[in-house]
């Protein structure tokens, strides 16, 4: 007679308990922090002064120049210290005009340049009588010199050559100009002053 086989259910083996390890800290060296926040920072000033020069190379190219204002002989206008921008590029496109403020190469010294207000144009007559300027026998509509800044000379009267402009400074009693060094040649005038830009609660186009 066959036995039959006594069938036993199996017993699981218990799961084993692994306990995990504590994920290591990271601690930086405060000289790799330093090290790493000088390099960005360098990088920073490197993209800078790269972008300025672009900006100086764009400037200079299409005709812009930077220039800043010394002195005070185109006050209350222009203030000393304040910032410009010169378009060199406009007088290609027409003559200089009476009004315009301009910078020029010092007609005595052409390694320095003033910054001047064009009074006359070639063939005008000028003449000044106790500091009021007469333009072709008309006063000169000059409300942007205060009274305090008036001079009281005498000047000409003198007409003005073919390819040269009178000028002078808004400070008439403050300034070097015409009336001490004459006539200014066009190929002396730098360009056009088209924008202050400092500072800039005084910013403005002219």
């Amino acid at each position: 007679m066959a036995e039959a086989a006594e069938a036993s259910p199996e017993t699981p083996a218990p799961a084993a308990a692994v306990a995990e390890a504590p994920a290591p800290r990271l601690v930086m060296d405060p000289r790799a922090v330093w090290l790493a926040n000088l390099g960005e920072g360098l990088l920073a000033w490197f993209k800078t002064l790269a972008s300025a020069a672009v900006y100086a190379t764009l400037i200079v190219t299409f005709g812009f120049q930077v220039a800043r204002v010394e002195g005070q002989s185109m006050a209350p206008t222009l203030e000393d210290q304040d910032r410009l921008i010169v378009n060199k590029f406009a007088y290609r496109l027409h003559e200089p005009q009476v009004g315009d403020i301009v910078m020029l190469y010092y007609p005595i010294d052409p390694d320095k340049s003033f910054v001047k207000r064009i009074i006359a144009e070639p063939g005008d007559q000028v003449r000044i009588v106790d500091g009021r300027v007469y333009r072709n026998e008309v006063p000169l509509e000059d409300d942007y010199v205060p009274q305090e800044f008036r001079s009281h000379d005498d000047w000409g009267p003198e007409v003005i050559p073919e390819g040269y402009y009178f000028v002078m400074g808004d400070h008439r009693n403050n300034s070097s100009d015409s009336r001490h060094w004459r006539f200014v040649p066009k190929k002396y005038i730098i360009g056009k002053v088209q924008l202050r830009w400092w500072p800039l609660p005084t910013a403005r186009l002219f």
